[in-house]
């Protein structure tokens, strides 16, 4: 039986979900939120609205992708594994087909420094993770690879992944990497993008550390 902790974070993860689908950055049963828990992770089941979704739908995956007994997992959770494994600071992911950010992922377009919000994903770039079949071994490890040094980005032919400290902030940054392919593009049409330097991003990066209401010491304690 799941504690409290963790049937709150499964309650959390379907109000992501929820969320993800309102806003409009996935449609139907497309897309999967995750959070990590204990040695593994909670992720959405596979082929399930999101609006039908109950606690015990929530399946728990261990580090070695073997799930407890119940619904089937999301066919992704493969990259999903691979992420945590790649970002050890992630606790949760989020997972969509947002419009202009698939339109990008299909053209094979990462996101360049056009503007210096791009940072906000932690570099110099929304990279792009190299396209293969969904659900493979083969996409974890692209996927992985792109998020090395990233905490989001556009997968070919595929979409978009954001990681994040909670699962607000992981949406958070899906919906901002979609405004800002949303941008790209618009920029894209009128022609002559002009591209940031590593310098100015550089700047940036440094800025961003302590932008906002930076927590205490005091409060980082567990």
């Amino acid at each position: 039986m799941a504690d409290r902790g963790e049937t709150s974070l499964r309650r959390e993860i379907i109000a992501t979900a929820l969320a993800m689908s309102r806003s409009g950055l996935s449609h139907g049963t497309s897309g999967n939120v995750s959070a990590r828990w204990k040695s593994g992770m909670l992720i959405t089941p596979t082929g399930m609205a999101y609006d039908r979704l109950k606690p015990a739908d929530i399946v728990f995956m261990d580090a070695k992708g073997r799930p407890a007994a119940g619904r089937k997992p999301s066919s992704e959770w493969r990259f999903h594994l691979s992420a945590y494994q790649a970002r050890q600071d992630a606790a949760a992911i989020v997972h969509c087909h947002s419009r202009h950010a698939t339109a990008l992922a299909c053209t094979r377009r990462s996101i360049p420094a056009f503007h210096y919000m791009v940072a906000v994903a932690g570099g110099d770039d929304i990279p792009l993770a190299g396209y293969a079949t969904f659900g493979t071994d083969e996409l974890a490890r692209h996927v992985a690879k792109a998020l090395a040094g990233r905490k989001a980005c556009l997968m070919a032919n595929h979409g978009q992944i954001a990681t994040g400290l909670s699962l607000a902030k992981a949406l958070a940054l899906a919906e901002e990497v979609e405004q800002l392919a949303a941008q790209y593009i618009l920029a894209l049409t009128i022609g002559g993008v002009k591209v940031l330097p590593k310098a100015e991003m550089t700047r940036v990066l440094k800025r961003f550390a302590t932008y906002g209401q930076q927590p205490e010491a005091r409060s980082r304690k567990p």
